[in-house]
Order: structure tokens, then sequence, then C-alpha cells
């Protein structure tokens, strides 16, 4: 049988005074005495009382709760983005609800509308793989709740959004196959409806034109990133007439899946088809070859969506505009790539 939930009245008679009285105690008034403070905190632990945050919220006009919307809470840059950003807001005062759409849009809706109804005081999201229509962020805005995008971020949306300078990443990229001797270089992008992905695929595009290197459409694979599309991906270059002698992978686990299949096809990594991905993930360095991969600056990242968030909150005048916060990355550099290094020996 569920036990019954303890409210302020139970309290109140336990101790044979008002309900107000223990409300004013459990929220410190300063015209209620220590003693009455302290025997109201003891007769609350003892009959394990939960505060009703959205009570609370309703009286304050806030919550201290901030939601946060990612694709995939098993995803290293994701953990370490919401560690950090949660670290920032718990120095205020603040929790994080974190909510997953795994990609899915219906599922991100879904989402909103649960912590709008939560009445959190600020949403933090990265957009899904699926996300095309913005109507349910337009929604977040007409309730007056600052919103945070980070990462995977729109500008037509048109509120705060940090993250690494995604066109940039691709020409570090593509610069960095180039020195080591690649002409014919693949990539398994994001799909390009989402910003990000879009402008990895330009940055990439626009690398090979200033290398005066072939735009081969067949080198250009659009997908999920996830391990699956990775191997998938590959296995398609690999029936090309020509083969690649490089691939550029937008996510470390599609770069992983591709490195899977080379190996199931005795390609050598890189002596024949070099390997980068992006994001750094922990496994990247772990396996053979380690992955070369672009370092998002996670951390930062994190520390930077709270303290932008908070400084939305606490703004009475708020209102939302488009103001980006953009990082440069930094290519972390192993043995998928380093043919140079190779062919010198």
């Amino acid at each position: 049988m569920l036990k019954k939930k303890t409210t302020i009245k139970d309290i109140a008679n336990v101790l044979n005074i008002t309900p107000s009285a223990v409300s004013r105690a459990l929220h410190d008034h300063p015209r209620i005495s220590d003693k009455t403070k302290t025997a109201v905190r003891k007769v609350a632990e003892e009959l394990e009382y939960q505060p009703n945050h959205l009570a609370s919220a309703l009286r304050s006009g806030k919550s201290k709760l901030i939601g946060i919307i990612v694709a995939k809470t098993n995803s290293h840059f994701f953990s370490s983005v919401m560690e950090s950003i949660e670290k920032e807001l718990n120095k205020e005062g603040y929790n994080l609800i974190i909510t997953q759409s795994n990609e899915s849009y219906e599922k991100e809706c879904r989402n909103i509308d649960a912590l709008l109804q939560t009445q959190v005081d600020g949403i933090i999201a990265s957009l899904a793989n699926e996300t095309v229509d913005f109507d349910y962020y337009h929604k977040i805005k007409q309730n007056g709740i600052p919103l945070i995008l980070f990462d995977r971020g729109e500008n037509d949306i048109g509120v705060d959004y940090i993250g690494i300078d995604d066109y940039a990443s691709s020409n570090i990229i593509v610069n960095h196959l180039v020195e080591q001797g690649c002409k014919r270089i693949a990539h398994i992008a994001g799909y390009s409806h989402t910003r990000i992905y879009q402008n990895r695929i330009r940055g990439y595009k626009d690398a090979l034109r200033k290398h005066k290197l072939p735009e081969d459409k067949d080198l250009l694979l659009e997908g999920s990133l996830s391990i699956e599309d990775g191997r998938a991906k590959m296995e398609e270059l690999l029936k090309l007439p020509e083969l690649p002698d490089a691939v550029y992978a937008a996510g470390d686990y599609a770069a992983l899946g591709a490195l899977q299949v080379m190996q199931e096809h005795n390609i050598k990594v890189p002596e024949q088809i070099a390997l980068v991905g992006f994001s750094n993930e922990p496994f990247t360095s772990l396996v053979t070859p380690p992955i070369t991969s672009i370092y998002q600056h996670n951390k930062e990242i994190g520390k930077l969506v709270a303290q932008q968030v908070l400084l939305r909150i606490n703004d009475k005048n708020y209102k939302p505009v488009l103001h980006k916060i953009i990082l440069e990355p930094e290519l972390i550099i192993r043995d998928s790539s380093r043919k140079r290094d190779l062919n010198t020996e």
C-alpha cells in the first residue's frame, strides 16, 4: 500500500499550530521564532515531508528548475556538457531536469510539453536529427521561458546559441588530410537539414575546392551517424569503382562503424584509407588504430550554457534574440590519419 504523502497540514496538527505558520517556518520567515522553526523542521524530517515545488513556483514565480533536452544521454559529449551545466546551476540553487529525444521530433515535442507543465524557469536544448519544424520551440518563447540552444541550433528560432565553428572544423579536417597526402576524401555526413551538419558539409566542399580536389557526389553520404549507419555508408564507399583514400565522418560512432568495416575487408588504416571522426568520444583513443577526432570543448560549452540561461532568467527585460557564442574547434590527431608519418618511416 502506498504511503500517504505528508502535507503542511499534517505538520501543523502535530505541533498544534496553523498551516500558514508551518509554511512560514519552512521558508525561514523573520516573524517566526527560531524555536518554532526548529520544531517544524524536526517534525517535517520525521514525517519525511517533501515540499511541493509546483506550488512553491506558483507563489514565488520561480521553480529553481531548468529543463534540458539532448539527443542521447549516453553520448560522452552530451553527458559531459550536462555535468558542466549542472555544476554551474547547482552553485546558484538550481536543479536540472534531464530529458532525451533519442533523435525523435515527436519525443522532443513531448519533452517540451512536460517541461513547460513542470513550470521550469528555463529550457536548454540540442535539436533532434529529425527536427525540421520549430513550432514547439516558438511555443517556449511565447510562454516567456528563456531558451538556450547548444551544439545543434537553428538561426530561425532566434535565441541564444553556443557551440563550435562547424564550418571551420571541416576545413581543419580536410587540410589535415591533404597534408597527409590524401586526394580523394569521402564525407559521411549528418542530415543536411540540421544546421551544424549543413555547415560541416559546406566546409568540406569549400575545403575541397580550395585544394582543387574533385567534388564527387558519390563521396558525400548523409545519415544518422550511428555505428550501424557508419558501417552501411562505408560498405557503400567500398563498392565504388575508385575507392576514397580518406574518410571524414561527422560523428565518432559513424567513424567507429566505418573502421569496423574497413578492418573486416582487410583495408589498412591509415595506409590505404585514412579516417577522421568528430566529438572526441573516449573510445577514440582506445581502439586500434586510435581515431583522429575533433574536440568540441564540452565542459566550456556547458559552463557558457549555464551562465547564459541564468543571465536570461535574471534579466527582467528578457527578449529572445539570436546571440551566438562560437568556440574554435581543436583537432586531436591520432594514428588513424597519420599517413605522412608512415610514408617517412
